[in-house]
């Protein structure tokens, strides 16, 4: 007769506690006590010839016992399950809610504090009451039961989103209230006005908004309170016919967008071609070479020029994958990062350079490029293709304006071209002996004329700084 896994607990328990001799010499039931005379004696171990035997009888009527008993937990464990999801879902739903209302708010703060129309404590106060709400909201995030639909990322998705729209939002307060302070702290110039154009009752501050301190500003101030940060050798300045415009009042209020500011690079947000070239720039810039110099200690990190050969070819990887995620969506950013945040691979310009073989501690080097294609996946999800390309060609416009794949590149390698030929290249790599050739290397394809090439050049001057 055979007994399913299910009962047997339940006949285990039916069992004497100290058999006699006539249920272990299977005279008796050891279930029922009762003599099996002419019935079939069925064993229970353990085995066949030994231990105790109980009758068909007792075993069919403990084996009905222990299904009832399984089918009704069960039924209640579903009943529970289902109770705990419904629940679940409830308090999901709800958090949910609470997380969408937060990140209107933000919304909201970012476009208040962008467009002007509040004053500068009230958006003070507007961000930290922000703040204060989504402290709130991430205190009342619930937990998920166990098990839960894996395929579920609502919550995860739409925390995802409301941190984007924090960055925003602090950044927009951030730029307005240093614009504030900056205009506050600065003299009244009433003798302006007049070339201004003020109107009527104006205090004599006047608009601060397009200061444009340059690259080393920002580096010389922080040194004066005792932090040093390192500069990138390989960083271009920008070209004195790109720099920003100072405190030319009459023309800042016209350059306030994306594309005023792309303008002055050169770059016309209507043509395609050259905003993906610019979008291009920002990304390598934004993605790779920041999380380079910054996760990647100075004593591992390459040469700088087997990272300008590293970068021109990043660079088309970069221009490759945006162009694409026009059609096919941004998810073809993962085969710039696929490449980008390779350990492994040899670096472009015949480098045998891979990040493994530096020493290099690389985890944060990886999570950092994949946390900026992640953002700039949502940033084309969120607000579209156009406006991330805008986003990534305004930060080359204002961090790279001379780097491969920008439109100051042919003067500056122009520049370099003259500088070599002054030079004495007697020891310069085979690579440079034709200018000509040169040049026209340097300006479709950097890498190809080499890492070694390209390091001889950047160790002559800063002239011929690339």
């Amino acid at each position: 007769m055979h007994i399913p896994s299910y009962a047997r607990a339940t006949i285990r328990a039916a069992l004497p506690t100290v058999p006699t001799a006539r249920h272990v010499g299977a005279l008796d039931c050891g279930l029922c006590d009762t003599p099996f005379e002419d019935r079939e004696p069925v064993p229970l171990g353990p085995t066949p010839t030994s231990g105790l035997f109980s009758c068909h009888d007792c075993l069919t009527r403990l084996i009905a016992q222990a299904r009832r008993s399984r089918d009704s937990a069960l039924a209640r464990n579903a009943e529970h399950a289902r109770a705990e999801w419904a629940a679940w879902t409830r308090t999901r739903d709800r958090y949910l809610a609470g997380v969408e209302s937060v990140r209107e708010a933000a919304e909201a703060v970012a476009r208040l504090a962008a467009d002007g129309t509040a004053k500068p404590l009230e958006i003070a106060w507007l961000l930290v009451a922000l703040e204060s709400a989504h402290t709130w909201t991430a205190d009342d995030a619930p937990k998920a039961p166990n098990p839960v639909d894996p395929s579920d990322s609502s919550v995860r998705d739409a925390e995802f989103r409301l941190g984007l729209e924090l960055i925003s939002a602090r950044e927009a307060v951030a730029e307005r209230l240093a614009y504030h302070l900056i205009n506050e702290a600065m003299p009244a110039e009433p003798e302006m006005c007049e070339e201004f154009d003020c109107p009527d009752g104006c205090s004599g501050r006047h608009d601060s908004s397009h200061i444009g301190c340059g690259p080393d500003t920002v580096f010389e101030g922080l040194a004066r309170h005792g932090v040093v940060v390192p500069r990138a050798e390989d960083d271009p300045a920008p070209a004195p016919d790109r720099a920003l415009p100072g405190r030319t009042r009459k023309s800042a209020p016209g350059m306030t967008g994306p594309a005023e500011a792309l303008a002055q690079h050169g770059i016309d947000t209507d043509d395609t071609e050259l905003l993906l070239d610019a979008a291009a720039v920002g990304l390598v810039t934004d993605a790779w070479h920041d999380a380079l110099l910054s996760e990647i200690p100075a004593t591992a990190q390459p040469a700088p020029g087997e990272i300008l050969a590293q970068r021109a070819d990043l660079y088309r990887r970069a221009r490759r994958a945006l162009a694409a995620a026009r059609d096919d969506g941004p998810q073809t950013l993962r085969a710039f990062q696929a490449v980008a945040s390779s350990v492994d691979l040899p670096w472009a310009g015949n480098s045998p350079f891979t990040l493994r073989a530096s020493g290099a501690t690389t985890e944060n080097f990886v999570q950092r490029i994949d946390d900026r294609i992640r953002y700039m996946s949502e940033i084309m999800r969120e607000q579209g293709w156009r406006a991330g390309l805008l986003r990534l060609a305004v930060s080359a416009a204002s961090r790279a304006p001379g780097h491969f794949g920008m439109p100051g590149w042919a003067d500056r390698v122009a520049s370099v071209t003259r500088r070599l030929a002054e030079l004495d290249r007697s020891d310069a790599p085979p690579a440079l002996a034709d200018l000509g050739a040169v040049e026209a290397l340097l300006i479709e394809a950097p890498d190809r004329l080499g890492a070694d090439a390209l390091g001889w050049i950047l160790d002559q001057s800063a002239e011929a700084a690339l």
